[in-house]
């Protein structure tokens, strides 16, 4: 027979459940794909996940963005102090962040990111569009690195390189998708060496070679980063490293389909036909058994702060197992990048 759980423990299993069940009604990728967690991963990285959630869609949904944005780092104050809001994301929450100590710069920075979008910022260099995708998406992979027991500088950086990556893949992808909305992550320098003006282009966009050239730079710079997450990924465990390949070549396809369309198709989404998926999933399984070594390449600029944070910061309290790294912070990351579908800008 099982002894009774203390009211605080029975609490805290009923936030992660609420949690699940939010991302279960809301994000049904991320849902199915949880079940290839560990059972005692599955609960910390539906919270995380969650709050990111719950944070994008306040920005991204609300009628005042920018007021959306200060409300949630009062609610990140509070989660640092040990006093979240009385709902069950952010109990949730700060009980993975004191945890794993999860250091506050990491959700900070994607706050950021979330700021950047409610005012409409744009990136004049690719060094610019590096900054903001760090905090888009490089922040949830260092997080969930994190809360995977890994806080290492190379894995991070690793991390980063493939979650910048991904985030490089989605603007290239979805450019008619974020014009519709007024939005524009492209550099902007490259579009004036295309005899572009940004503010004109995106009044009234048009889909050209001059267009499909800008998407071509941003995914080479993308592939680098691509090239350098797989020789990191030959570290993992080897239960680990098909799903995380599997990722990596599958959002890499995206980018590559969305380049054999003509100019004129940039306006629509690319998508992976289902054989081509079975054939990369095969391929992942191949380049699972390689031995790379890692690379000795530095982390991005953009995401040093993240690295310098954790570095600095204390040692989690209960490190999760060995064979459980970076399956989930992928699965975040993927699924909020895909998320765009529902809400018309990047951030899932």
């Amino acid at each position: 027979m099982r002894m009774p759980l203390p009211d605080d423990a029975r609490l805290a299993r009923a936030d992660m459940r609420a949690c699940a069940a939010m991302l279960r009604d809301g994000s049904r990728s991320f849902h199915a794909a949880s079940f290839v967690l560990p059972r005692r991963i599955r609960g910390p990285a539906a919270a995380l996940y969650a709050f990111c959630r719950v944070a994008d869609d306040e920005v991204d949904l609300g009628a005042d963005s920018e007021s959306a944005v200060r409300g949630l780092q009062d609610r990140l104050s509070r989660i640092f102090a040990g006093r979240p809001a009385d709902t069950p994301v952010d109990r949730a929450f700060a009980e993975v962040v004191a945890s794993f100590a999860i250091p506050r710069e990491l959700p900070e920075a994607l706050l950021d990111g979330f700021a950047w979008d409610a005012r409409g910022r744009r990136y004049e260099t690719i060094r610019d569009v590096e900054a903001y995708a760090a905090r888009v998406a490089g922040t949830v992979g260092a997080m969930m690195t994190i809360v995977m027991g890994r806080r290492s500088p190379e894995i991070l950086a690793r991390a980063c390189d493939l979650g910048v990556a991904m985030q490089f893949t989605n603007i290239a992808r979805d450019i008619g998708e974020d014009a519709r909305f007024g939005r524009l992550y492209l550099p902007c320098d490259w579009m004036r060496d295309e005899g572009l003006c940004p503010e004109g282009w995106i009044a009234d966009p048009v889909y050209d070679d001059r267009i499909a050239r800008i998407a071509a730079r941003l995914l080479d710079a993308a592939e680098m980063l691509y090239e350098r997450a797989e020789a990191g990924i030959a570290a993992l465990p080897a239960d680990c490293r098909p799903g995380i390949h599997a990722a990596r070549l599958l959002y890499r396809e995206i980018g590559r389909e969305a380049l054999r369309r003509p100019a004129a198709r940039l306006c629509e989404r690319a998508v992976v036909p289902a054989g081509r998926k079975a054939t990369l999933m095969a391929e992942a399984l191949r380049v699972s058994l390689r031995q790379t070594r890692s690379p000795d390449a530095p982390p991005l600029e953009a995401v040093r702060f993240m690295i310098d944070a954790v570095r600095e910061n204390a040692a989690p309290l209960r490190p999760a197992a060995a064979g459980q790294d970076r399956v989930a912070w992928l699965i975040a990351l993927f699924e909020r990048l895909e998320r765009r579908d529902a809400v018309g800008r990047i951030g899932s």
